[in-house]
């Protein structure tokens, strides 16, 4: 099964349609390759000090580093970015809030290989989930072109409806070849792998995951991201971060203080969530 593409005005409903029965789906050319060129310009630093990674996982021919926030004033629009929130919220409608797990940028080098099959949900402590549950929603923007030669991503579309902590090899996979500027939207439960790089060019994507508010986030943007940097964000960045509640009571400062307190007084909102909505959620309205 192929993964499908669908233009930048495609409702973002029919995408969220197809994640729900494929675990992915790829919007084409949402950003432009100039944007995709500063976030890049903006990390190569970082990429050119950091290592390879240290074990077959991580890659031994591939870098990776986070904190783009600090580091990447281009990424934030991406990170917010409407169409991702739309659809990311379509996924992630059964929780009451979702915010940022990670944001890393993985440079995949010529020589690579085929990184292990496996579910990114299986970083909460390989938490058996159920079918219906999906804790997180990916994006893999593709800053240069994804090609099956130089290591574009490896999918099962389709395999967000297996048993968990199943087994599967580069053969079992589908290929998501796309153009730089297209992002690659897949669930957590979603078999996949990065594809082996024999080019002899650097696979670059820039990964955003979204996650439901009450699980603890893979990069702490807390501590990524410096205060004297966060108080000067805009509010819906400072909300995906996890300064906002992840329900009801989760999340709150001191005395029952709205976390957004902390950062920019401006911002504040009572200390607690919604009652209302936390009941009616509790019985299950």
């Amino acid at each position: 099964m192929p993964v499908e593409h669908f233009a930048p005005d495609t409702p973002s409903e029919r995408i969220v349609e197809v994640i729900a029965r494929d675990g992915c789906a790829v919007i084409d050319q949402l950003a432009s390759r100039a944007e995709m060129e500063q976030v890049r310009s903006e990390m190569q630093p970082f990429l050119d000090a950091a290592p390879d990674g240290p074990d077959e996982f991580v890659g031994h021919r591939t870098r990776r580093v986070g904190g783009l926030i600090p580091r990447s004033p281009a990424s934030r629009p991406l990170i917010t970015h409407s169409r991702v929130g739309d659809v990311v919220g379509g996924v992630l409608a059964h929780a009451t809030t979702f915010r940022l797990h990670l944001t890393q940028v993985i440079a995949i080098g010529p020589g690579e290989s085929p990184q292990s099959v496996h579910r990114d949900q299986w970083a909460f402590d390989f938490f058996p989930f159920p079918k219906s549950y999906e804790a997180q929603c990916n994006t893999l923007w593709a800053m240069t072109d994804f090609r099956e030669e130089n290591g574009a991503t490896r999918l099962i579309p389709g395999s967000n409806q297996y048993d968990d902590k199943l087994e599967f090899h580069l053969a079992d996979t589908e290929c998501a070849e796309m153009d730089a500027g297209s992002v690659l939207f897949y669930s957590g439960s979603l078999y996949h792998g990065g594809g082996p790089n024999r080019s002899d060019a650097v696979r670059m994507g820039l990964n955003i995951t979204y996650a439901v508010s009450w699980l603890r986030q893979e990069e702490n943007q807390y501590l990524t991201t410096p205060i004297e940097i966060a108080r000067g964000l805009p509010e819906d960045l400072l909300r995906l971060m996890g300064y906002q509640r992840g329900a009801y009571a989760l999340g709150y400062v001191d005395d029952m203080r709205d976390p957004m307190q902390a950062v920019n007084p401006e911002f504040v909102r009572d200390g607690l969530g919604d009652l209302e909505s936390a009941v009616a959620r509790a019985r299950g309205e």
